[in-house]
């Protein structure tokens, strides 16, 4: 898993984010309000819910408001009608992109999916023309300046709990997790009191593609700037070499 600055490239997000924390919060609070409609609020109980609060906890999510977006989802789950949908395209180059979505109008998200893609010369694509070059695993980053513990101690915690691998990067340590595994990787790392710089299920790809036109980076640049800005769009994932 070496040999990509994933922690580089989260510290990027994160201060991108910085200026729009209303999307981020917007994106937790919509899958806290999922999660406890399936679920329901107490976190001991969901596991989902656990997940999401971690997600929250590592975007740096005030715990004021998340306690507020799970009540109101509590009291308010009737009223809950967002369902998660996927499309899969092509960039610029060939790039490969997976668009995850929570909507409650899957016409308008569709619309500005396709919209962003073809603003950027890209194309959408039928389910699964991408996605099978991309494993969907749990990862858990972790900055060194933020962890306590020794290398050999964290990977050998993190393996103890069932994780799949652990790898250290000059900056940070990343440690993969089979999907169903991800729950009881990250909660036995939260009980020793580790602090995630990132914690979620995401799609890794198997291998990464080099864009070095310009133009089309550039384009490729629009349509996920463009995808950043919808408010119905979670999550982006690309095999671009960065």
């Amino acid at each position: 898993m070496s040999g990509h600055s994933k922690f580089a490239n989260i510290k990027h997000k994160k201060e991108k984010n910085d200026a729009a924390k209303g999307k981020i919060f917007t994106i937790i609070g919509r899958e806290i309000a999922v999660a406890v409609k399936e679920g329901g609020a107490d976190p001991a109980n969901n596991s989902k819910l656990r997940d999401v609060i971690a997600k929250a906890k590592a975007n740096n999510m005030p715990n004021d408001t998340i306690d507020r977006g799970i009540k109101k989802a509590a009291g308010d789950a009737n009223s809950v009608n967002y369902e998660y949908v996927t499309y899969e395209g092509y960039g610029p180059g060939g790039i490969a992109i997976i668009v995850e979505a929570l909507t409650d109008n899957k016409n308008r998200t569709a619309a500005n999916v396709r919209s962003a893609f073809t603003k950027g010369s890209g194309s959408i694509g039928t389910q699964g023309c991408v996605s099978y070059s991309f494993d969907q695993k749990g990862q858990i980053i972790i900055d060194k300046e933020e962890c306590w513990m020794e290398s050999d101690d964290l990977m050998m915690l993190a393996l103890d709990a069932g994780a799949e691998d652990f790898s250290e990067e000059d900056d940070s340590y990343e440690i993969i997790t089979g999907p169903d595994d991800f729950s009881a990787v990250r909660e036995a790392l939260e009980k020793e009191g580790l602090v995630f710089a990132s914690a979620e299920v995401t799609m890794i790809p198997q291998n990464y593609v080099a864009l070095t036109d310009e133009t089309a980076l550039r384009n490729l640049q629009r349509t996920l700037d463009l995808l950043d800005e919808d408010d119905d769009v979670q999550n982006v994932y690309t095999n671009l070499e960065e």
